[in-house]
């Protein structure tokens, strides 16, 4: 999910000789899950803001898509379409923004209703961050209360989940809640780091030190 330059069945089968096609298409989900993210993270960390990286990510957000609709059961995929759509409407114009972003919503929601828990918390904390980014009525759909429902959430669905209390901080700051959102962000530096994601996790907690910063800077 993401910085406006800051804005997811299991098919059992009785019979024995069904078993290989759902374990094969399992594989091949959990491939596509992968690529999704790492192209994701190549993109938002080492490609320079600007139009290439806008390129970049809306190409990706074409090929979430299509994959989405190869396998709209797996909730994992679908947070990672709604996680890229929004990343695409952070870096869109004014005039197609919030149309992404109702759409990431929208993709977002469904693999919350599918699987609130799966990547940690990846769909709740995502659509908390659409929530309290996105404008309020009568603009857009921002709702700054469901967005603290939500990431209240998220980090109980994910209580080691580097993003959840992130962006759970990041949303306290926002409010000036900056005692809390101290609170908060030490947490998350307080995870143990991901080795399988090495560039992200280094990127957010950077981030994290920057708000820290801040609010001592403001006491």
């Amino acid at each position: 999910m993401t910085t406006r330059r800051t804005v997811l069945v299991s098919v059992l089968l009785a019979t024995t000789g069904f078993h290989v096609i759902p374990a094969l298409a399992a594989d091949a989900a959990d491939t596509e899950v992968h690529r999704l993210q790492s192209t994701w993270e190549a993109i938002k960390f080492s490609v320079p803001e600007g139009d290439e990286q806008t390129r970049q990510m809306n190409a990706l957000g074409e090929d979430a898509d299509a994959v989405a609709a190869k396998f709209p059961d797996r909730p994992e995929i679908l947070i990672w379409d709604g996680i890229i759509t929004s990343e695409r409407a952070s870096m869109a114009s004014a005039f197609s923004a919030l149309g992404l972003a109702k759409r990431a919503r929208d993709i977002l929601e469904q693999a919350y209703k599918m699987a609130p828990a799966k990547l940690d918390a990846g769909a709740t904390t995502s659509l908390g961050v659409l929530y309290y980014r996105v404008p309020g009525f009568p603009i857009g759909f921002g709702d700054k209360a469901k967005a603290r429902q939500l990431l209240e959430q998220a980090v109980k669905l994910a209580p080691a989940g580097l993003d959840a209390w992130y962006f759970y901080g990041d949303f306290l700051y926002e409010q000036k809640e900056y005692p809390r959102a101290a609170e908060v962000f030490r947490h998350a530096l307080g995870l143990p780091p991901h080795p399988d994601r090495p560039v992200w996790d280094k990127n957010r907690r950077l981030v994290i030190e920057e708000r820290l910063a801040s609010i001592a800077a403001k006491q």
